[in-house]
């Protein structure tokens, strides 16, 4: 018996994240008391604001932090996060969704932060978002979490939901791959070293504080290639477009999806997180009738890749199936518009059931 929050705490670890910061909230606790048994280094902070600043700080000395909260404590972080977007320093945050708005109910699961999340870093830049529908996503999605901060200096946000990570079920984890740990060697780069001059692939090479060879400055303000505030050079603007351009343009690298396409189909269901087992159970039910049906089940919510909207265009019809109100994936696609392409399962406060998709579908 087992749940996700053992699995993305264990997962994390093996990866190589070896700090975990962090402020209990439900339904997030578990990650709390996991992260103290496992993390090499564990810290108890006083409040949100804080775990996000030692986060930084951990991770601009060569650390990968990681911490766990719900939307409340994530609304608190928000400033913080995107100092350390700007600063360009690797870590990790688990959001845990919980029913709001505000406080809401928190040990009420929901699907409902995802338009937060997506508007979170000012100016619309994109941030890395996966979200694991299952046990083993929860633990590959959580070492390409990692990888990704690691590789593209950024934060990366898990974004769960409470029933995946506090319902225990029967699980033989001799099923999950070995996790090896992610590489932190500074890439080579073209000397002299300046701490956001960024080669090819759009990311510059990462020393963290203290090292013994270079001069390291880290900056949240609008900066030039040296860290220096140079408010509206050509360098310093560049550098910020820089920001988005090291993320859209290499999406490929770090876009997850599962895709069961059923030859002949012409109606698709699209989901995410937690509502991905219903959605399973529906397609299951509706081919055992005679009728086609494809399954989308993405896992890289954001940014969101171009394979997405071509298999999304490539059905007739679409029915978007979201544990929230209104279907925020599906508006982050199409918009507030009515489509008659498009449908909705949602359930608010609840759970979707296979048969409400299935009802939907028809």
């Amino acid at each position: 018996m087992i749940d996700a929050s053992r699995i993305i705490t264990e997962a994390l670890v093996q990866s190589g994240a070896d700090v975990f910061i962090g402020y209990p909230i439900t339904p997030s606790n578990l990650f709390y008391s996991y992260s103290k048994e496992r993390f090499p280094e564990f810290l108890a902070g006083p409040d949100e604001i804080s775990v996000l600043q030692w986060m930084c700080g951990y991770s601009a000395a060569g650390k990968i932090p990681v911490t766990a909260t719900a939307f409340p404590g994530l609304a608190l972080m928000t400033e913080t996060l995107n100092m350390a977007y700007m600063m360009e320093l690797p870590m990790v945050l688990i959001i845990t969704q919980r029913l709001g708005p505000s406080t809401g109910s928190a040990t009420t699961g929901a699907q409902g932060d995802l338009k937060f999340i997506d508007g979170i870093i000012s100016g619309g830049f994109p941030l890395p978002i996966f979200s694991p529908s299952n046990f083993d996503d929860a633990w590959t999605l959580s070492n390409e979490a990692v990888k990704t901060a690691i590789k593209f200096r950024t934060p990366v946000i898990i974004l769960t939901s409470k029933e995946l990570v506090m319902t225990q079920k029967s699980f033989n984890i001799n099923s999950l791959e070995t996790l090896e740990k992610v590489d932190t060697t500074p890439k080579a780069f073209e000397p002299p070293y300046q701490p956001y001059k960024a080669g090819e692939d759009m990311v510059p090479p990462f020393f963290p504080l203290g090292n013994n060879e270079y001069q390291v400055r880290f900056n949240s303000s609008t900066h030039d290639n040296d860290g220096l505030i140079r408010k509206g050079t050509p360098e310093s603007l560049a550098n910020t477009w820089r920001l988005r351009e090291k993320l859209e343009n290499r999406i490929d690298e770090y876009t997850f999806f599962e895709l069961d396409a059923e030859e002949g189909a012409t109606n698709l269901i699209v989901t995410w997180g937690v509502t991905a087992d219903a959605s399973r159970d529906a397609v299951y039910s509706i081919r055992n009738k005679g009728e086609k049906i494809s399954l989308l089940i993405v896992k890289t919510l954001l940014p969101i890749s171009k394979k997405i909207y071509d298999i999304i265009d490539s059905y007739d019809t679409v029915t978007f199936a979201e544990e929230n109100m209104t279907g925020l994936y599906k508006e982050m696609i199409f918009g507030k518009r009515n489509n008659p392409k498009v449908k909705t399962a949602t359930k608010f406060a609840a759970m979707l059931t296979p048969s409400e998709i299935e009802e939907i579908v028809k």
